[in-house]
């Protein structure tokens, strides 16, 4: 009886040591394959990939930005910060200085949908947005609008959103809610559905008010993971094809 008692002790002590060495090696594996985001900005995209994909990461810049602290081509912001821990293979995106802003806004007014955008387009800008309002009696694919205005300055985005007339009255339909969705597929099915994606923005909840005070950080980037928060607009207006929808993601 002792002996067999002596047994079951014995077993119980190797099944616990076992149990205890394949939790250890459990917390080793998924602690072992974090890594420290290196902090990026201020460098050259080809700096920043040698520094993070020495740590098994990879890089995408995703916006540019003009910016009269941070020279041209020089990284403004990214995310996840320096210091965060992740695991290997996590993306870290980045948003790119353009520099001070050197090239003049057009003034598109009046212009056809075409000529605006390859006027645009020609001074190295893209296209953001845009909107169609039928205008009785005027011609059709026509400048009504734009933004930022002609020869504005402190712009920080190298777009332009226009408002075009249109000959015939848009179908009229009935905003869904995307609250709660990733932004890539909802940026998918508005496109598809001959919508237009306007401005996306990142939660300022996220930021820390106390350092935001001292340092104003750059703007954060939104990615198609990113969660949408708040629609404009809202579930439930009615809005015409062609409209803007504009979203608040975290």
């Amino acid at each position: 009886m002792k002996a067999f008692l002596r047994f079951v002790l014995v077993g119980l002590v190797l099944l616990l040591v076992a149990m205890a060495s394949a939790l250890l090696a459990m917390r080793f594996a998924i602690h072992g394959s974090e890594v420290a985001v290196p902090k990026v900005t201020g460098l050259a995209p080809t700096e920043a990939e040698r520094a993070v994909v020495g740590l098994g990461l990879t890089l995408e810049v995703e916006r540019q930005y003009y910016s009269v602290d941070v020279p041209e081509g020089k990284i403004i912001s990214q995310i996840p910060a320096g210091g965060m821990k992740v695991r290997r293979g996590w993306q870290v995106r980045v948003a790119q200085s353009l520099g001070p802003q050197r090239v003049a806004i057009p003034d598109v007014l009046g212009e056809s949908g075409r000529a605006a955008d390859l006027n645009i387009r020609r001074r190295g800008l893209d296209i953001g947005s845009i909107a169609y309002l039928q205008m009785p009696g005027m011609t059709a694919d026509q400048v009504l609008a734009q933004s930022p205005p002609p020869n504005a300055s402190g712009v920080s985005v190298p777009r332009l959103s226009l408002l075009v007339t249109t000959s015939r009255q848009p179908s009229a339909f009935v905003m869904p809610s995307f609250v709660g969705q990733p932004l890539g597929s909802v940026n998918l099915a508005i496109l598809d559905a001959g919508f237009h994606v306007g401005n996306v923005t990142v939660s300022a909840g996220q930021a820390d008010s106390s350092i935001a005070l001292l340092n104003p950080p750059p703007p954060a980037q939104p990615s198609p993971a990113s969660i949408i928060v708040s629609q404009t607009p809202a579930a439930g207006s009615r809005v015409t094809a062609g409209a803007t929808v504009n979203f608040e993601v975290r």
